[in-house]
């Protein structure tokens, strides 16, 4: 498609950033009238390896300019300047929870309106505030942490034991909700928006980035009972999240992700980081027949590394290197999906996406080791690889590939979209509270 032949309005151009340790991808989309997106540009670059910690920036200049190449390939293939953006977040001081609450009502014969509803999510996001910022304060043992609110969802909600999608116009006495809410600190809030600044970007919102995913997977159908894992594997950290009958559960991170597996493979080999980074992406590729492999000196580099690939005492060592992180990388997921306490049953599904998901050795791990056995599964859960084709809602009309690792910049493009019709006049019951949602 020849999207500069192509005009759009700049009220309908929307940019998912997903500044990640391992690369910085920008998405471009178009937002039609039926309320779908169109993508009509993407491109990613390459971090330098301080540029990020632990999912979180740690060189803002150096991260601007990385931002600055992803986004400016993205913008000439699209054929547009791109001004609004989301950006994803995320990281181990990243906490996201769903908080059960019981609230009685003095007069149960008279109707819930917007002004009560407000005032019962004001208290619980204050309240789960402060809860997150005693965490966060014990983790980096500074107890005059700043937190502030990123998302919140309303995860189930029942009026006198009876479920409704939303309580305004309803009579009764108790009001039982479970929200999701995630908080960050506020330096890494702080170090996104100085980043947009400099890209002359306007910061529509900042979003979780596996409760992103999981805004993507569900689309536009908010009363959608769907129900599975989301695994975000980036370079630094793995970030989870479980849905649950159409409600975001919580999401929980660890600090161990594709970089790891490199680090493991260079120590066991003996080489430096970026020729383990090599031979890592590499282990299941055919080389020679790779089209972004075009001159002499990248056939010649092909040649060496697949004759490096095929020696059977490297290669050995190689998934001896990976096995063992494996075991690792498994053992913080059982962690992080055993805080899950409020799930009665986990869901049976696992979707993976980030650059790390395209590890084969650990989509094997994941679906024949016994990691899941202790964990509440009524079975053992079936592992799916997203692709752009599972995003309901969003089409891909470039000639690139956007594979799994493009998924979270997905995720973004429809939190931005959430966002801005939150922002519009709203009439429905379901848009009311939506925008009683916003921060």
């Amino acid at each position: 498609m020849d999207n500069e032949k192509k005009k759009y309005s700049q009220n309908d151009i929307i940019l998912g950033l997903d500044i990640g340790t391992e690369f910085v991808k920008a998405v471009i989309a178009v937002k039609n009238k039926d309320d779908s997106l169109d993508v009509i540009g993407a491109n990613k670059a390459h971090q330098a390896m301080g540029n990020m910690y632990a999912g979180a920036i740690a060189d803002i200049p150096g991260v601007i300019s990385v931002c600055e190449k992803a986004l400016s390939k993205a913008e000439e293939q699209a054929g547009v300047m791109c001004k609004t953006a989301v950006v994803g977040i995320a990281g181990e001081l990243i906490k996201g929870n769903t908080n059960t609450v019981r609230y009685r009502r003095k007069n149960n014969n008279k109707p819930i309106s917007e002004t009560e509803m407000e005032l019962i999510i004001k208290k619980v996001q204050e309240s789960a505030g402060e809860r997150a910022r005693k965490d966060v304060a014990l983790e980096t043992d500074n107890p005059d942490v700043e937190v502030r609110l990123i998302n919140s969802a309303i995860v189930s909600l029942t009026i006198d034991g009876y479920k409704v999608s939303n309580p305004i116009g309803f009579k009764g006495s108790e009001l039982v909700i479970q929200f999701y809410t995630a908080f960050a600190p506020l330096v890494h809030i702080s170090a996104i928006e100085k980043v947009c600044t400099e890209l002359n970007l306007d910061l529509l919102a900042v979003a979780v980035e596996p409760f992103a995913v999981c805004r993507a997977c569900l689309g536009d159908d908010l009363d959608s009972n769907f129900s599975g894992i989301v695994m975000d594997i980036g370079g630094g950290t793995t970030d989870i999240a479980v849905v649950d009958d159409g409600g975001v559960e919580g999401t929980k991170m660890f600090g161990i992700g594709g970089r790891s597996f490199s680090h493991q493979i260079a120590t066991k080999l003996g080489v430096d980081f970026d020729t383990a980074e090599r031979l890592k992406l590499n282990l299941d590729r055919d080389l020679l027949s790779d089209p972004e492999i075009t001159t002499i000196a990248d056939a010649s580099s092909a040649n060496e590394l697949e004759e490096y690939l095929n020696n059977d005492d490297r290669r050995a060592k190689i998934d001896e290197a990976i096995d063992s992180n494996i075991d690792v990388w498994l053992s913080g997921v059982e962690v992080a999906l055993d805080e899950f306490s409020s799930i009665e049953m986990l869901p049976n599904k696992i979707l993976l996406c980030g650059g790390g998901a395209g590890l084969v050795h650990l989509q094997e791990a994941l679906a024949t080791e016994e990691w899941w056995k202790d964990l509440p599964f009524s079975r053992r859960p079936i592992v799916h690889l997203l692709d752009d084709i599972d995003i309901p809602g969003i089409e891909n009309t470039t000639d690139i590939d956007l594979d799994y690792s493009y998924i979270t910049a997905f995720g973004l493009l429809r939190v931005a979209l959430d966002t801005m019709s939150g922002a519009e006049e709203a009439t429905g019951l379901r848009a009311k509270i939506a925008k009683l949602l916003q921060n």
